[in-house]
């Protein structure tokens, strides 16, 4: 029996953990709808005839419908429907920045806000896990191997899409567990790692073969993947390696990037006793950085039991992170000073002992558009700080690139691929996500992988043709 419409112009609330508790727990805070909020939700949407929210999506989910199945109460039709396009339905209902992509189409968002589309995929993709039992069926092979490089986004919504086509599909991960940077960069209390484990454990299922602790360009080169008699490589290796700012005081002590402080918390479970790659439990932390990794280092510091101040060039008004993001951080009791650009890290005995910064101001837009900071002079201030985390942005790891020839990238260390293909300048290559963009969002590397699946499937269809 459908759901009444309804024509409210606000999304029924996430119900989140209280602030006050939550800044002391790495459990999750959005804790998800309930049916009566989510069958409420979904009356909200409009069905609309040119569904100009699945525009919006990189993955190409077909929106109204898997709502429409959720009206209906057949939840897990409604799983899938969304499990035609997306390999990681619970992950994408968590960290998928909806705001800008589908739900920024949505019709309701006019005159109110729109529909809580990335709400309703995890309460769907919560509802499948927590009720049904029975593995995929595992498709028929179909005579043809393709390898895959790096289990992120990328690389297994890459896999999982060639594995429903019956292709045998290797995936090599460089670290000891599956995920990359849903295990290792983003926070348990964001995206629980149990979560991650249960979408990779359907890819397996798939016929998805999964090694670890391969690091490719060390272990096995591309070439050797293809002497092996794989027909077709994906790159989708991310973008691990992390910037600095180049200002004295980088290398004291009490100075991480955000990549090792999350990959020690995240991964190697840092913030547990008896941790064997424990980070420090400093009383006041500085973060540098505007964007969502700022905020989980940020979020992440609190929980060990910081002082954090978020340290950013621009007005919050630029903040690169997503709105939900800051105001969960600012709920949790993390400060914020805008308008502030580092100028050194001083030491004490080798150890960090605060953070000279420069105010900054906006100046008129430039050619581009864009106003750029600048320094006010005779406006330092020093903020103290025993750890110092750099967030801001990563590249590409050059190792892949080193070690494979006739394969080009661009001065940003990206790897270049055709657009509508993701095809290398590399025969039989594939590549996307980070590692072509440089650091982006978990959708968009899905939608390159996505990209990538089809074109090899073209490929490797006119050999089985």
């Amino acid at each position: 029996m459908a759901s009444k419409p309804n024509m409210s112009n606000k999304k029924n609330l996430m119900p989140t953990q209280d602030p006050a508790v939550r800044a002391h727990n790495f459990q999750e805070v959005a804790l998800g709808y309930d049916e009566a909020a989510a069958l409420d939700e979904a009356a909200r949407c409009l069905n609309c005839k040119n569904m100009p929210c699945v525009a919006g999506c990189p993955v190409g989910i077909h929106i109204p419908a898997f709502i429409a199945r959720i009206r209906e109460l057949d939840f897990e039709g409604a799983y899938q429907v969304i499990t035609e396009a997306s390999s990681l339905p619970a992950v994408c209902g968590r960290v998928c920045p909806q705001e800008s992509q589908c739900e920024a189409r949505c019709v309701r968002g006019i005159k109110g806000e729109p529909v809580g589309i990335g709400r309703l995929e995890r309460f769907v993709a919560d509802w499948h896990n927590a009720h049904i039992e029975s593995a995929p069926e595992k498709p028929a092979f179909n005579g043809h191997r393709v390898a895959v490089i790096g289990s992120g986004p990328s690389g297994l919504t890459c896999a999982g899409d060639l594995a429903k086509k019956g292709y045998a599909v290797t995936v090599f991960e460089a670290l000891h567990i599956a995920g990359g940077v849903l295990v290792y960069g983003i926070p348990e209390f964001r995206l629980p790692k149990a979560i991650v484990q249960k979408e990779v454990d359907t890819l397996k299922a798939l016929g998805v073969d999964i090694q670890t602790n391969v690091v490719i360009g060390k272990t096995l080169t591309v070439d050797e993947l293809f002497a092996d008699g794989y027909e077709a490589v994906f790159i989708g290796s991310g973008a691990g390696l992390p910037n600095f700012m180049n200002i004295p005081g980088e290398s004291l002590m009490g100075v991480y990037s955000a990549n090792e402080f999350l990959t020690r918390n995240n991964l190697m479970k840092a913030y547990r006793e008896g941790c064997d790659t424990p980070v420090m439990h400093a009383k006041k932390t500085v973060v540098v950085g505007g964007g969502n990794v700022a905020m989980d280092a940020a979020r992440t510091a609190k929980r060990l039991g910081a002082e954090v101040t978020i340290v950013y060039r621009r007005t919050e008004k630029e903040l690169p992170a997503r709105a939900e993001e800051v105001e969960h951080a600012r709920e949790e009791g993390i400060h914020f000073q805008m308008l502030t650009n580092p100028l050194e890290i001083e030491g004490k005995d080798g150890w960090v002992h605060a953070i000279r910064c420069q105010r900054m101001r906006l100046s008129e837009p430039d050619a581009s558009g864009r106003a750029r900071p600048v320094p006010i002079e005779g406006s330092e201030v020093t903020i103290e700080a025993d750890c110092v985390i750099m967030a801001i942005g990563t590249s590409p790891n050059p190792l892949i690139k080193s070690t494979t020839e006739g394969l080009e990238v661009n001065r940003r260390g990206g790897i270049i691929v055709e657009e509508a293909t993701g095809a290398t300048t590399k025969a039989g290559v594939y590549a996307g996500g980070d590692a072509v963009t440089g650091a982006a969002t978990v959708i968009l590397a899905m939608g390159a992988g996505k990209t990538a699946a089809q074109a090899i499937d073209a490929k490797l269809s006119e050999k089985k043709a």
